[in-house]
């Protein structure tokens, strides 16, 4: 194969780059001519101790890597790719502790008592409550007239969602917007510096009301979740409370984001907002999240000398799976760079490349996405955009912060 034509310097996790645009055409220009590409750093500069990672940029190779938990762990430098030293040793000693960073089989365990809160009958009970959530939202932009799209609308329903899915109080939903904005938003002058802080601080609110259940059960999934049984012990108010916390990031800022770049899609190709209206196609939430893909990479880390994709990979190297670049993959998808929300099959990997870290709550956000949009589509099917979007400065969040519109 020919060397890419990348700009020398070129670095794919840029926050400012992320900030301005997906580097959509340097991931395609990799895809086609090296499609496991080192991107060196500076030694130590993110915070590993390393020069590098390999840009892992086909659809097939990502899920190789998803499948093989034995050879590529989340534990050794977590999930989350960093451009430059944002975390402290005390903050990567806690995100160890989240379940996306925890790999098998002690994932398996964790996931396994996790995961009663997301069975299809649990999310389908759910349906009729997030379905008037879902039309209230919306009665109450449309009586505003203009606004937020973000704040007003996308936000809205993922936040909801959660506080009925584990009992939060509805009251407190905005307090939980905040600090994990915050967790996430750390490469972005707006949340920076208070990340470690809003962990610290939802944590502590998920371990009280963990250790309130312990005391006073109720017929909720938080009772049940404190009270199950993992090889005869208990899912602790700590495991707890780690698990609310990459809820509140995997169930509140991904499923926003893609409602919120779905909008715009929606804006951008107004003949597919027209068949929605028209027809609710059941293939349009996955298409929401193959164009978006709110997480554009994760990490993953070699537990031994491997070759991925005919490319040398040693132990202790970190490779970056960058989803979005999977999800316009030519060799998987029939005109990728086409928003179609009559795509099918649609595989894409915007909730992982299935394996053992595959999004637990994947069916909960196509459910808030078809709910939120059929929505929109009765109430106020005119909307449109009256402003530029601000997007995130992140280099591993495809994130949206504002989206002007006017909702007559």
């Amino acid at each position: 194969m020919a060397e890419p034509r990348i700009p020398a310097g070129f670095d794919f996790t840029d926050p400012d780059l992320c900030a301005r645009r997906v580097p959509a055409a340097e991931l395609a220009e990799l895809r086609r001519a090296a499609p496991v590409w080192w991107q060196a750093q500076q030694r130590g500069s993110a915070g590993f101790d390393d020069d590098g990672f390999w840009v892992v940029t086909r659809h097939a190779d990502i899920v190789e890597i998803s499948r093989s938990s034995h050879l590529y762990g989340s534990w050794e430098n977590t999930a989350i790719i960093r451009h430059v030293r944002t975390v402290t040793q005390e903050s990567l000693d806690m995100q160890r502790l989240i379940l996306l960073n925890i790999d098998p089989p002690e994932h398996t365990k964790l996931r396994g008592i996790i995961s009663r809160g997301f069975t299809p009958r649990a999310i389908a009970n759910l349906r009729d409550a997030l379905a008037e959530r879902a039309e209230r939202i919306v009665r109450a932009a449309l009586e505003e007239g203009t606004g937020d799209f973000v704040a007003d609308v996308a936000c809205e329903l993922p936040l909801q969602a959660i506080a009925e899915l584990i009992g939060i109080p509805q009251e407190d939903r905005k307090q939980i917007f905040e600090w994990s904005n915050t967790m996430v938003g750390d490469e972005d002058p707006e949340f920076a510096d208070s990340g470690l802080a809003a962990a610290a601080q939802l944590l502590g609110y998920a371990m009280t009301m963990a250790d309130e259940r312990r005391k006073c059960p109720r017929d909720d999934i938080v009772t049940k979740l404190v009270n199950a049984q993992i090889e005869g012990g208990h899912l602790s108010s700590d495991e707890f409370g780690y698990f609310v916390l990459i809820l509140s990031v995997a169930g509140n800022e991904t499923t926003r984001n893609a409602i919120s770049h779905g909008m715009l899609a929606f804006f951008d190709h107004p003949e597919q907002w027209d068949l929605f209206v028209a027809e609710r196609p059941q293939t349009t939430a996955d298409e929401i999240v193959r164009w978006a893909t709110p997480v554009t990479v994760f990490q993953r880390t070699a537990r031994a000398d491997t070759v991925l994709g005919g490319q040398e990979v040693k132990a202790g190297q970190r490779l970056g799976l960058f989803y979005r670049s999977a999800n316009f993959d030519e060799d998987v998808f029939d005109s990728p760079e086409k928003f179609d929300i009559t795509r099918s099959p649609n595989p894409h990997l915007g909730f992982g490349g299935t394996g053992a870290h595959y999004c637990i709550g994947a069916n909960l956000a196509r459910l808030e996405i078809d709910l939120i949009f059929g929505a929109i589509a009765q109430a106020m099917p005119d909307i449109r955009k009256v402003g530029d979007p601000e997007r995130l400065r992140s280099g591993w969040l495809n994130g949206i912060k504002r989206l002007p519109v006017s909702y007559h």
